[in-house]
């Protein structure tokens, strides 16, 4: 049995002195590390460095059996049926750039792409880049309890949706999106599906197979791993097809004045050194994770979303509104909040006014800070979700969002300092 209140200890920024009293909360937009992670970046620069691929010596030779092995573990930990289906890249976002580059070569004027209004920007503006050669970009919507709405999903595909492409978990409502459904819908319209992973991978167990996805995207800084290190996974036959999205060194076979042809699958969209380092980082994130086991993780964190919203009704705070599905089975570890809601269109008004109370509402950003104040720490914005957020009709919110090093005290924290600030803006007022 999982021991929740000792994990902390296995991520060293919890036991520095500077952040003995941290509550971090803000895992959807970057989670910490533990110390095997670290020490295996730190082992690979102390003891193995080189490049991989190229130096027929034996350090070389080490590194490229490290950076091969991690593809591997990556490639079984999401059920993916081979390693090379398994693209590093830098982070989601680069990886949907890539499909958007690539798939798009192949579509044409009045063609479709199907996506959601609770996507995330890096599964929109990469889309939208098509618009100029004639592609449209379709949204479909939610329900009022943050769900996507299925019936509005299959009025809006039609023969022209070429593309479809969903995040598996918002990284606003923390909804959980039915991807073997859609997935399901998808190839039956004869469209290519492709799920954004970067808020699921992290919290619960994924099988790519088992979803019957083309292809799935996801980022190694969201579970435990390093900055700067991605993953795309794809059918072989599909990858084998697609244009490359870099050209330089790695991805090529040979190069000539007259022309080049391209690496086997998937270095042939790994252009110029890769992330060495990183991915191995990457391989030790996922023996952690699989040490504390993702049904385990998953079970926890929909725990701590069902005592929030025990707190959340308990403590009643004056105005406070939350977004997303009320069914911890629906929903993720995200917990996004507001203090009263300020509609986008007096956003301008209200900060030229230096106004930190609007009517009844707290500005997420005070919000945020005044939590700071006493070292908790949330994300406040728009979370990267701007269509999203004006669909909820709001500018911004406050979001809460819990890893593996949470427990209900964190939960409990939040709470006592929300109605801290509460009662000091009403006093304010």
């Amino acid at each position: 049995m999982v021991q929740w209140e000792r994990i902390k200890q296995d991520f060293p920024i919890f036991l520095s002195e500077r952040n003995r009293n941290l509550t971090y909360l803000d895992s959807a937009a970057t989670s910490q590390k533990p110390k095997s992670v670290i020490d295996a970046v730190t082992d690979f620069y102390q003891n193995y460095c080189s490049n991989v691929h190229r130096g027929i010596y034996s350090l070389s030779e080490t590194a490229t059996d490290m950076y091969e092995k991690s593809r591997e573990n990556i490639s079984g930990f999401i059920g993916s049926p081979s390693s090379d289906e398994i693209v590093f890249l830098r982070n989601t976002t680069e990886a949907l750039n890539l499909l958007s580059y690539t798939l798009g070569r192949n579509l044409s004027a009045g063609d479709e792409v199907l996506i959601s209004i609770m996507e995330h920007h890096s599964n929109i503006v990469p889309w939208q880049f098509l618009e100029e050669k004639g592609i449209k970009v379709i949204y479909t919507d939610i329900t009022k309890e943050g769900k996507l709405d299925m019936e509005d999903f299959r009025r809006k595909i039609t023969p022209r949706t070429k593309i479809v492409s969903i995040t598996h978990v918002s990284n606003l409502l923390g909804t959980i999106n039915p991807v073997r459904e859609i997935g399901k819908m998808a190839h039956d319209n004869g469209s290519i599906f492709i799920v954004d992973g970067a808020q699921s991978v992290p919290h619960m167990k994924v099988n790519v197979q088992d979803i019957g996805c083309d292809f799935f995207a996801f980022s190694g800084h969201k579970m435990l791993g390093p900055s700067g290190i991605g993953v795309l996974y794809g059918k072989r036959e599909m990858l084998h097809q697609m244009h490359p999205f870099l050209g330089g060194g790695e991805m090529i076979r040979t190069v000539s004045t007259f022309g080049s042809t391209w690496n086997d699958v998937p270095l042939k969209f790994e252009a110029g050194t890769p992330n060495i380092e990183g991915s191995i980082g990457l391989s030790a994130a996922v023996d952690y994770l699989n040490r504390v086991g993702m049904d385990e993780i998953r079970d926890h964190e929909r725990d701590l979303i069902q005592y929030t919203l025990k707190m959340e009704d308990e403590y009643d705070i004056e105005n406070l509104v939350s977004y997303g599905p009320r069914d911890p089975n629906a929903k993720d570890g995200v917990y996004s909040f507001n203090i009263g809601e300020i509609p986008p269109m007096d956003m301008d008004s209200q900060l030229m006014n230096n106004g930190l109370i609007i009517g009844s509402s707290v500005h997420p950003h005070d919000v945020s800070s005044s939590l700071d104040e006493t070292d908790v720490a949330v994300r406040s914005g728009h979370h990267c979700a701007m269509p999203l957020n004006h669909r909820l009709g709001v500018v911004a919110t406050s979001r809460a969002s819990y890893y593996v090093y949470n427990t209900r005290n964190d939960v409990d924290r939040l709470f006592e300092q929300l109605e801290r600030i509460r009662k000091v803006y009403n006093h304010g007022r």
